[in-house]
């Protein structure tokens, strides 16, 4: 995707985001998209990340003039049908690590392409983490990882260390799954990865 008129416009601020474009070749334009991320009184996580993705998408194409193609995404990491969040401290980081401890979670990435009309996928991937040491969590949250993560771990910095296995997709885990991003892009003609 060389030709201007064919950039994506990503609705992140994300830098995992961002290398993940990079990774698969497909250029894009950063625009941000701030909306509010709360989760409604019984509404289930899947539908949750899916609003708050459609939500981004909306935002930042009303900061633009012209139609073009929005890739927005959220992503959360479940437990128990509990969202974790990102963590707002060094106590909550710990904290939210210990959870994970010795434990299976979900991790729900939606994807949504705004370019004429809006389409959505969803990945659900499963992480399993060895049981942790409240020594591993503080030493991983004092290098400064967990903050801005959902989950307060990134799968791709030393949190790795703790993952003992992954069913689903790495991509969707680090926040932009991307087989589903190529599906969105072939379906809307001409938008594809280089």
């Amino acid at each position: 995707m060389t030709d201007p008129d064919q950039r994506i416009y990503l609705a992140s601020g994300s830098p995992r985001r961002a290398q993940l474009l990079d990774q698969a070749g497909i250029s894009y334009q950063v625009i941000s998209a701030d909306v509010e991320e709360r989760r409604g009184d019984g509404e289930p996580a899947a539908d949750y990340v899916i609003r708050v993705a459609r939500a981004k998408a909306e935002a930042a194409a009303t900061r633009i003039t012209r139609p073009v193609p929005i890739l927005a995404a959220d992503t959360e990491v479940v437990l128990d049908d509990r969202i974790l969040g990102k963590p707002p401290d060094r106590h909550a980081a710990v904290e939210m690590l210990m959870s994970l401890s010795g434990r299976t979670h979900r991790v729900l990435t939606a994807v949504v392409l705004l370019h004429e009309r809006l389409d959505c996928r969803l990945s659900e991937s499963r992480v399993s983490f060895k049981p942790l040491t409240r020594r591993e969590c503080e030493t991983y949250c004092d290098a400064g990882m967990p903050y801005d993560k959902a989950g307060g771990y990134g799968i791709q910095d030393r949190a790795a260390l703790f993952i003992s296995r992954i069913e689903g997709s790495y991509s969707g885990i680090m926040g932009l799954p991307l087989y589903e991003t190529a599906q969105l892009l072939e379906q809307h003609g001409g938008l594809r990865a280089a």
